[in-house]
């Protein structure tokens, strides 16, 4: 059952999707305004599953772009949903805001119940009653942060619904995060995925607030795609409500299965883009880096040139250790946006894929053929040569290879990198990260005896 939270700017929308979900997905500040798109919890009551819909404060007499959108934002969760729930304040009491959102509400076909938000103790119950007057029904007496009448209106909200939730897919989907700084393109890119303007974009920066689900079918396959807040250098962090926006990104990027680095061609890949990459492949992430707005390239505009986007994926492929590959689009024209989910499709599947022992008993074979192992001729070790012994794959997702060698104090950087790195071409592993451990032969057989 799909459940919209809509109402004027400011009346704890937010806190109370966050008390019926029970958590903290959605941005809260005491700042009006502060959610702009709509986004989707997950929630559970009674047996039945909800999905509440958190919507950005609609003043229906805002007539700047960006409220516009947050209207428009609005009306669409409506659309779409099985109940609508009104937020109001019940101590500032009814205000015109209320009055014009009730007489939308009265004319959907869906069910609507009124949420008489901030009653905190049993003393400021009779507020409720003054909202009577939206001709929406008996209003509940809410309090998102105490906790107070939640269960109440959550059985409101199980009983006017419709008698049967909607049917989920059991596939697991993979997420995509689209990760990067301010302003780089990063909704327009989602819009551009989902072929609608499901998320706001504008050209003000931090317009996106959220980490934003949104559901995607592509060629078959269930993705589900992560539009973020810009991240910027730690030092420009300011405010407290720009921190908890960043923090929410980099949690969208730790329970992502690919996340894609949008850059801006006009500038090429920047020192923090390559930080924003470092971030997402630290996480597990798999990882690819897109240069949107390639059409000012096409245009003759600022965008750099093939010639430079050649220096720009060898400066990438020096600066960070996974080589995640760089892509070019455009979310304006459309360009290349299937190819890159084709990419992000199969960064996932290579993450999660398992490699058979015997292919990679036979890459270790190619390995040493094409360069010889290092040898040592210490006093300690004697006149020795590193031998690849045995290769297995023990977890996936991200990948992680067991190499028995004969020595692990013969293993080098140089040569532990040369194994990494032809494992990524042989295996098209680029941007993802994989983790491969050199076990000593005796080492390994010392483990089994003391299980034994």
């Amino acid at each position: 059952m799909k459940v919209a939270i809509v109402g004027y700017p400011n009346v704890g929308k937010s806190s109370l999707a966050n008390r019926l979900s029970g958590s903290r997905e959605a941005v809260v500040h005491a700042s009006s305004g502060v959610t702009r798109d709509r986004k989707e919890l997950d929630s559970e009551w009674n047996g039945r599953t909800l999905t509440l819909v958190d919507t950005g404060g609609v003043d229906l007499d805002e007539r700047d772009d960006l409220a516009r959108e947050i209207q428009r934002q609005s009306r669409e969760a409506l659309a779409e949903a099985d109940v609508a729930v009104l937020v109001v304040d019940a101590r500032a009491g009814v205000r015109p805001g209320d009055l014009d959102m009730a007489d939308l509400l009265r004319r959907l076909a869906i069910p609507v119940i009124v949420a008489a938000n901030k009653i905190d103790s049993v003393r400021d119950l009779a507020l409720a009653h003054d909202f009577h007057q939206l001709g929406l029904g008996e209003p509940i007496a809410v309090s998102a942060a105490q906790g107070l009448g939640t269960g109440d209106l959550l059985d409101r909200i199980v009983a006017v619904g419709p008698g049967q939730d909607r049917e989920r897919s059991a596939e697991d989907p993979v997420r995509l995060a689209l990760i990067g700084r301010p302003n780089v393109g990063k909704s327009s890119l989602v819009n551009r995925f989902l072929g609608s303007d499901r998320v706001i974009v504008s050209e003000l920066a931090g317009t996106t607030r959220d980490a934003i689900d949104l559901p995607l079918s592509f060629e078959g396959r269930s993705l589900v795609l992560v539009d973020t807040a810009g991240l910027r250098r730690q030092a420009k962090v300011g405010e407290s409500l720009e921190y908890y926006t960043a923090l929410r990104s980099e949690r969208a990027v730790q329970r992502a299965d690919v996340a894609l680095v949008v850059c801006d061609a006009s500038e090429g890949v920047t020192s923090q883009d390559l930080r924003i990459a470092e971030l997402a492949m630290k996480s597990g992430a798999a990882t690819a880096l897109v240069l949107n707005k390639w059409d000012l390239q096409a245009d003759g505009g600022a965008a750099i040139g093939p010639d430079e986007l050649d220096g720009e994926r060898a400066r990438v492929n020096r600066k960070l250790r996974l080589r995640p590959r760089v892509l070019t689009a455009s979310a304006k024209t459309g360009r290349n946006i299937e190819r890159i989910l084709v990419e992000a499709v199969g960064l996932a599947d290579r993450s999660r894929a398992r490699i058979p022992t015997p292919q990679l008993n036979r890459f270790l074979a190619d390995l040493t053929a094409a360069r010889q192992p290092p040898s040592s001729n210490n006093r300690r070790h004697g006149n020795q040569r590193l031998k690849l012994i045995y290769m297995t794959q023990t977890a996936e997702r991200p990948p992680r290879f067991s190499v028995q060698v004969n020595s692990h104090a013969l293993v080098t950087r140089d040569y532990a990198y040369y194994v990494e790195n032809r494992m990524r071409e042989r295996y098209r592993m680029e941007g993802i990260p994989l983790m491969i451990d050199f076990v000593e032969r005796n080492e390994r057989r010392g483990r089994e005896g003391a299980r034994a």
